[in-house]
């Protein structure tokens, strides 16, 4: 599994980073991370807020902070 967070590196996209981290341990997933600084690598995603998670080349979510429960559910491959 490979986790992206899409963000300048402000406050929200660590702390989401952080929490999406927690999520992953919690499962027992595999899962490799990276955290895309660059606007224009950001922009190849179809997201116009920050921050954004995106699993397996997936946008999850943009421009809010999601549940804990969400993030379980996306991580499973719930919808």
């Amino acid at each position: 599994m490979l986790i992206k967070i899409l963000g300048s590196g402000c406050a929200k996209c660590n702390r989401l980073e952080q929490l999406t981290r927690e999520a992953v341990a919690e499962l027992g997933l595999a899962a490799d991370f990276e955290h895309v600084r660059e606007m224009e690598q950001i922009l190849a995603y179809p997201v116009m807020t920050t921050p954004a998670l995106v699993v397996d080349e997936e946008v999850k979510v943009a421009g809010r902070m999601p549940s804990k429960d969400e993030l379980l559910g996306w991580l499973k491959g719930e919808r």
